[in-house]
Order: C-alpha cells, then sequence, then structure tokens
C-alpha cells in the first residue's frame, strides 16, 4: 500500500490573494513538524507561475524580495530534506500583475486549454525550468491547475516534449461544469494507476502518460452545511491558516447546488473540516478491487489545526503503511 500525501503549493486566486507567509511558508512549516516526528515525505506540486511572476517584479518591487527568497529557500529546503517537488500548473499568472501593493489576480485565462499551442508549449517550458533550475532534473509529473485537465489533447504535445509522463489530477466521478474551471471525470477508470495517450479516462496499456488518480469519497449534503457553517462559525481550530480567499468562479452554481443536495464524490482531502473523512475514506479504500495508491490532496493555505490534529491521527493509526513520494516510486518507471 503506497500513501501519498500531496500539497498544492500557492496562494489563494481571489480578489485577496493572501500573503506568501500565512497562505505558504508558515502552514508548511507546520506541517512539516508532523511529517518529521514520523519521517515522513510529501509530495509539493508547486504553482511555478507564481515563481516567475515573483521573480519578475522582485526587480521593480523590493518588497517582493523577501518573499521570492523564503520560497525559494523553502523549496530547496523541502527537496535537500527528501520531499517531492513537482509541477503545478495555474496559467492565469501570465495575466496577472503586482501593483505595488498586492497582486492583482486575473483568471480570465484560468485554463491552459485558453491558450494557443505554442503558448502552451512556452507555459510549460517555462513553468517546468524555474523548478528545475531549483531542485535539478527531478521534474517529471504535473497537476492541473482547479483540475482542469481536458480535453487532453490541446497539452499532449508540450507535456511529451518537455518529458511531463506522470500526472495526479483526476478524481473519481469528480465533475464541475463551470467554463472557466470545467473538468468531467465520471467516466474515469476505477484504478489506482492506469496508462494512456490522448485522453485521461481512456486506458491505453502502452500509452505514453501514466494516471495517478487524487483519492475521493462519496459525501452527503449535511456535510458541506456543516462544512459551510464551521467556515463561518467556527472558532479558530477550524480556521484556516491562508490569509486570502478563493476565487468565487471557481466552482459552478450547478456544483455547489448539488454539494448540498446529494451525494457527491469529493477529494480526499486535509484542508480544512475534510480532513473529518480522511480514515473513513481510507478503510473505503481497502475495500476496493485495486487499492494500491492512495492519494491525499492538501492546500497548504486551506489547513487549520484540526488538519494537522487529524491528519497525525491518520498517520499513527497507519503508521505501518507506505508513506511515499511520487519520486521515490516512479522515477526510474521511464
Amino acid at each position: 500500500m503506497n500513501i501519498f500525501l500531496t500539497l498544492d503549493y500557492e496562494l489563494f486566486f481571489g480578489k485577496n490573494s493572501g500573503t506568501q507567509q500565512k497562505c505558504i511558508i508558515e502552514p508548511i512549516d507546520k506541517l512539516l513538524n508532523i511529517l518529521d516526528k514520523y519521517d515522513i515525505k510529501a509530495t509539493f506540486f508547486v504553482d511555478s507561475g507564481y515563481l516567475i511572476k515573483l521573480d519578475e517584479y522582485r526587480k521593480q518591487y523590493p518588497i517582493l524580495e523577501d518573499d521570492y527568497c523564503a520560497v525559494r529557500s523553502q523549496i530547496e529546503e523541502l527537496d535537500k530534506n527528501g520531499h517531492d517537488i513537482q509541477l503545478h500548473i495555474h496559467p492565469h499568472w501570465e495575466d496577472s500583475c503586482f501593483n505595488g501593493t498586492k497582486w492583482m489576480i486575473d483568471i480570465g485565462r484560468y485554463r491552459l486549454h485558453d491558450f494557443n499551442k505554442n503558448e502552451i508549449d512556452d507555459i510549460v517550458y517555462r513553468y517546468k525550468k524555474v523548478l528545475t533550475d531549483i531542485v535539478g532534473d527531478k521534474i517529471f509529473m504535473h497537476r492541473a491547475g482547479g483540475w482542469c485537465l481536458q480535453p487532453f489533447e490541446m497539452l499532449v504535445g508540450a507535456l511529451k516534449k518537455y518529458n511531463i509522463w506522470l500526472d495526479s489530477t483526476v478524481f473519481e466521478d469528480g465533475k464541475n461544469k463551470s467554463p472557466s474551471h470545467f473538468f468531467d471525470f465520471t467516466n474515469a477508470p476505477k484504478k489506482t494507476l492506469w496508462k494512456f495517450n490522448a485522453n485521461p479516462l481512456i486506458e491505453d496499456k502502452n500509452g505514453f502518460f501514466t494516471e495517478v488518480p487524487i483519492g475521493s469519497y462519496k459525501v452527503s449534503p449535511l456535510f458541506f452545511w456543516k462544512l459551510a457553517y464551521l467556515k463561518f462559525l467556527g472558532n479558530n481550530r477550524y480556521k484556516a491558516f491562508g490569509d486570502g480567499n478563493a476565487a468565487s468562479s471557481s466552482t459552478s452554481k450547478w456544483s455547489k447546488f448539488r454539494m448540498l443536495t446529494q451525494y457527491t464524490n469529493s477529494v480526499v482531502s486535509i484542508d480544512g473540516y475534510k480532513v473529518s473523512f480522511l480514515e473513513k475514506a481510507y478503510r473505503e479504500f481497502l475495500k476496493k478491487e485495486d487499492s494500491t495508491n492512495f492519494v491525499v490532496i492538501g492546500h497548504p493555505k486551506a489547513m487549520s489545526l484540526f488538519s494537522l490534529e487529524k491528519l497525525e491521527e491518520f498517520i499513527i493509526k497507519n503508521k505501518n503503511e507506505n508513506f511515499t513520494t511520487y519520486f521515490k516510486e516512479f522515477n526510474n518507471a521511464k
């Protein structure tokens, strides 16, 4: 049994992006206090478009110099200590800027698919290179920003060209109808690993790409009502570490209504109150025919004290399992 703890290393993408100190640096340091205690390594999917923008604007605005140095230093330290650094692509950074005081986030082009093929090629090249310049030639996988992986045909050329062959974006029965954040994984294989070519939902044993999907768990509408209650009225134990706000358009009205009125599949996550079903999701996962790779997702900005408490409980209960990283398990697979 392989358990992958994965974190999307990023700011918020709403009108208030939050600070890198509260959304990234401090939450990860808190997380590492637990992981180090049990000698567990995690995979960090770094939003490298943010690194590129920090590097660009720190020359014009010295206020960003400390941010750039802190983020780069933390990534270097994570890599040095055996954690896995991989690629997370949020191409809206192409249209976003720093006004001297805060980040002006423009999500008009949120998906890679909002760019033409030459632009996609350039984005994948630059976003991978900025990470390779920090950790060396270790980048071979990616997670799509906002789960926006489809239509995959538009991404094939660039990902192949820059040898990005492993993906961890899909989750069972995941679906969002928002035009700017569209994805539909309802027909994905019911497996924990498969190969594919032009379509990540169609298995091809000779495919160039490999998918290791994020774990999912069916939750009731009551869960999301309670989640909303705790978000607005919960105490500090449930309060997210991050000091920004998510983009209001990230989840379609249809998806929100669906979550509040019927059972839906959610990613297995350590974000906020979602961590409350981590152990249950794992127990359900063990009953499946294929229970080889259990992928847990998290966002440092969305974690809370409750997140860390429950994560540590999960680690203690399952300490005999193989908590691992993609680099350790797949680096020599190609």
